[in-house]
Parts: C-alpha cells; structure tokens; sequence
C-alpha cells in the first residue's frame, strides 16, 4: 500500500511556492452564505447537462451544508465533508465539485487563530493520500497533490528498519502506477517532519514500490548540502530486502570530540541470510566496528549473530589523562524448529565480551545495561538414537562471567551420555520371571572440562592452564524376585570409573614439619562399587466394630522391610 500523508508545516528548506490549483480553505461564494443549510444530508446525484461519462453515481454529505448551485454548476460540501464514487473516497473540510469538469477540489479548514484542521483524505484502491489539498478528475483518474509525503513500505536495507519517505511540493498523479514530483527529497530518517538528512531532488517520477528516477541529486545533512551529487539518479524501491547505506547520526563527546555514529552498508546475502555492518568514528582517533548476521530458514532454524568492538581513546597523546583500551561482545542466538529433525536439536545462547563493555562503551543504546553484573552463554547439542537400545546423547558448554570479579567460569565442554535400561537374560516382549530374568543394568557418562580463569585470560592460551579434566562411567545393576510367595527381593550393586588426566599426590616433609602437595599429570582412573538387598512384604488387617455402628471396620496396611547395604572403604 502507497501511505501519502501531508504535514502542517511547509517543508524545509523547500519553501512551498503559491500555486494557482491550491485550494486550501478558499473563501466561500458570497450567494451560497445566504442559503439555508443542510445538516447531515446524504445525496445522489448524476452530472445534469453533460453526457455522462461517469460510470456510477457520485455519492456526498457534509456536515454544516451541501448544497447544489445550478448557476455555478458546482456542488458545494463544508465542514466534514465526504465523496464516494466506486473504489474512491474523499474527505476534506471543504470539497467543491464541479459536475461539468468532473472534476473535484478539497483542502483544509482554517479557523480564526490561523490553524488548519481536516486535511484532505484521498483513498483510490489501496492508495491513500492526505495532503494538504487535491485536485482530481474522475474521467481522467489523474490529479494535483499539494506538499505531500509519501512512506513506502518496501524496505530500502536492513529487515524492519524504517521505510523510506519521498516528500513533495507538488505531485501530479498520472495514473495509478506513475506519479510526477516536483521539488522533493527522499529519506528514511525516523523524523518525519524534519529529517536529518535526506537527498533533493528538483524533478522526479515516482513508481510507487518499483523506483523513484530523478534529475540532479544531491545530498543534504542537518539542511546543509554536500558536495555529494549526482547529475541524475535511480532510487530502486524493490519489495523485499535490499543493499544499502545507513546514514550516520552526528554529535560531539566532550572526551573525544566529534563522531559519526551508525554509519555502515546493509547487505541481504540471500534469501536466509543477511549481514549489516556498522561504524562510529570520533575526531581523537576512537572507532568502533559492529557487525550483525540475522538468518532463518522456515521450518528448520533461525537466529542471529552480533560482534562489537571499540578502540576508545580518552583525551591526546601526551597529555596526563590520554588513555587506551579496547572491549568487546559477542552475542549468539540459535534455536531450531523441533520440527526439523526430532532426534537431534542444536540451541545456543551467548553473551560474552569485556566485563566493562555495557559500562564504559560509547552507544547510547547500551546505557540500560550498565547494570548488568553477570554473562552468560550456553551451547548444547542433543541426539538421541532411537535403535535398541536406545542411547540418549548431549554435548553443552557453558559460561559464567561476573562482571564485578572478572571471575569467568567455563565448561568446554560437558557430555553426558545415557543408555535406556536393558534386560540381558529376556525377552523385550513379555513378563519377566524369577531373579534371572529381571536383571537388568543401564549406563551413562559424564565428561566435564572445567575452567576458571579471569577476564584478562578469556580466549587466550593461559585459560586451560588449571583446567581440570574427568569423566565418570556409572553402571547400575538390579533384579527382584519373589521369595515363599508372599516375600519381594531386591538386590543390585553400583559399580563407578573415574578418569581424570590430572591427580595429586600427598607426603609429609620431615624438614618444614608440613604436608606437601605434588601434581601429577597425565592419565589415571580409579573405581568404587557398592552393594544393597532388601526383602520385604505387605500386611492388610481389618477390624469390624459391627453393621450397626456409624464406624464399621478400620483397615489398616503395613510393609515391614529389612535392607542392607554395603560400600567399601577406597581410602
């Protein structure tokens, strides 16, 4: 949809010129005053004295007065006034139309303060139009647009960011397809009444959701021209995501001086994946660099991927205060559609950079995360494979950040792994009966890569210096069985490995009278084991206190069980 909007305010620097066809707020013929008013009147009317042309009737009310001139040849509709005529809606303060021409006039209502009020509302199909006055003919289907704004909707860069407006002293509408500007600029800046930056074009036609062709272009930013022209342009408005530049915001930090913030290039790599590359420079020799990926794939994943960084220098080389540091932060978002693949599924949630980033870095848009006292991220991949048996897999890696201690915690990473129970001596369909047929064990690992460094080491060698390295195997193994019919068994034993690449060594130093730690590295295991029984059996009583008694019987359960467990010393 086309949204063409006027603004109150001439636009600037393009004074709007005195145009003839401009009909805002024209006084009202001296012989329709005298006339008596009608309220809330809804007419039909054809043209009279013309062969029609039209092709449906014309249908008008209006507010204080509608009123037929024969003399004028003219309809005359004040204060809320309406038109329809098929698929085309007109509301303004004050329409005249002129049923020989066909033609039809609107504009504002101005009060005694000098305020306007009612701006014209044109609606043609889905084009819709609020200038501050029009001119249209209903043969022709072309008309006179006033200080317009058009917004198209088709994205000129990156996915959500603002449309882009083409703004206008006067618009001819040849059609519904191409449009004539005279005197416009084109911008996407937020600000719609007056832009920070936009491009002027003198003539242009305009294609609404296809191009904008122009005549000589130029530049201007805060209302100032640039050397930065061209002797004639094409502006593409193509549906969908297209490359482009991002204008910059302008300012001054009393630190570093004058910067350019935001500047940078939007680029749609394909239809799943875009990239969006952005700047800020400041006159003492400060920048930053950000780069930012959104990509998603319909019934599959989607996500994105952010990396910051900034080279913040603070006053000038050779001064007391001149300082130099660098921080940075990395953000990942990754989830996948359950549908896509239901035995394997990837996710990831990270945030991880400088402790000090959202702190001391220069974009505003990070103040509401000075805050912010802790990072963290997660990786985690599962599988699950679904053959007999079954086995249940996860990779994940983790990492704790605290922003006050600069402590960071890693695992890089942890695995676990888990086997569904099995029945080695029966069948898997069926009862299983006596102690032979209910043994039954499972399996599962636990592999971890534990870290803890600082936020100077993170990323760098130093951190898996202290890492420490294990992985326990867990085997449990049980059976039950009746005993002299009424009696249950249970029995089972756990059985543990440890592995570790990494252990120590402890002797008592005669000289020094203390006990000294030694280091050992390299690979080694040890294991444990335990074992547990149990029998036990049920016991239902009743007592009966007679028919005839509101509480006639108390019955009562009990489970008497004797259990023994045995784990040796390892010490």
């Amino acid at each position: 949809m086309t949204l063409v909007f006027g603004q109150e305010d001439k636009i600037r620097p393009l004074p709007i010129r005195a145009v003839e066809d401009s009909i805002q707020a024209p006084p009202l013929p001296p012989t329709l005053a005298k006339d008596t008013v009608e309220t809330d009147t809804v007419r039909t009317e054809s043209a009279p004295q013309k062969p029609a042309l039209l092709l449906d009737k014309i249908k008008y009310k209006a507010k204080d007065y509608v009123k037929l001139s024969q003399k004028d040849q003219k309809v005359y509709l004040y204060n809320e006034a309406e038109i329809y005529y098929q698929d085309t809606e007109l509301k303004a303060g004050i329409i005249i139309l002129d049923y020989i021409k066909n033609e039809v006039y609107a504009g504002r209502l101005k009060d005694s303060l000098g305020n306007y009020s009612q701006l014209p509302y044109f609606k043609q199909g889905e084009n819709l139009v609020i200038p501050d006055s029009i001119r249209f003919n209903f043969d022709t289907q072309k008309a006179v647009i006033w200080n317009s704004r058009t917004e198209q909707q088709a994205g000129l860069g990156q996915l959500g960011s603002d449309a882009m407006k083409v703004y206008a002293e006067r618009t001819k509408k040849e059609n519904d397809s191409v449009y004539f500007l005279s005197e416009g600029k084109l911008t996407t800046s937020k600000d719609t009444i007056d832009p920070d930056y936009y491009i002027r074009v003198r003539k242009a036609k305009f294609v609404p959701k296809k191009k904008v062709i122009a005549g000589f272009s130029n530049l201007y930013i805060v209302d100032v021209p640039t050397p930065i022209a061209l002797p004639f342009a094409y502006f593409p408005l193509t549906v969908g995501r297209t490359a482009g530049i991002m204008m910059p915001t302008f300012g001054n930090d009393p630190d570093r001086g004058y910067f350019l913030q935001n500047a940078g290039y939007y680029l749609p790599i394909n239809d799943y994946v875009d990239l969006t590359l952005t700047g800020d420079l400041y006159t003492n020799g400060s920048y930053g660099l950000r780069a930012q990926s959104v990509y998603a794939k319909r019934y599959r994943y989607r996500g994105n991927v952010n990396f910051r960084y900034e080279n913040q220098i603070v006053s000038q080389k050779g001064f007391d205060d001149y300082s130099r540091g660098t921080i940075y932060n990395i953000q990942i978002s990754h989830s996948q559609d359950p549908k896509a693949n239901p035995n394997s599924r990837l996710s990831a949630s990270v945030n991880l950079g400088s402790s000090q980033y959202y702190r001391n870095s220069l974009l505003q848009q990070n103040l509401a995360l000075t805050q912010t006292n802790n990072l963290s991220s997660s990786i985690s991949y599962s599988k699950t494979f679904p053959a007999y048996p079954s086995v249940n897999m996860s990779l994940t890696a983790t990492h704790n950040q605290n922003t006050n201690t600069n402590v960071v915690d890693v695992t890089l990473p942890t695995l676990q792994a888990a086997m569904e129970r099995v029945f080695p001596f029966a069948k898997r369909d069926g009862i299983k009966k006596g102690a032979i047929q209910n043994i039954n064990f499972q399996y599962d690992l636990n592999a971890r890569n534990s870290i803890r460094t600082n936020d100077e080491d993170f990323l760098t060698a130093k951190m898996f210096d202290d890492a420490k390295v294990g992985a326990r195997h867990r085997i449990p193994i049980s059976t039950n069985f009746k005993v002299a019919k009424y009696f249950s068994v249970t029995m089972g034993g756990n059985y543990e490995d440890i592995w570790t690449l990494q252990t120590f060594n402890q002797r008592f130093d005669p000289d020094t009278q203390t006990v000294v730690t030694d280091t050992i590295s390299g690979f080694d295991r040890y294991n444990q084991y335990n074992f547990n029984a149990s029998i036990g059996t049920t016991l239902y009583g009743t007592f009966t206190f007679g028919e005839d008694k509101k509480f006639q019987a108390l019955r009562h359960v009990m489970r008497p069980t004797v259990s023994y467990g045995y784990a040796p010393s390892f010490e």
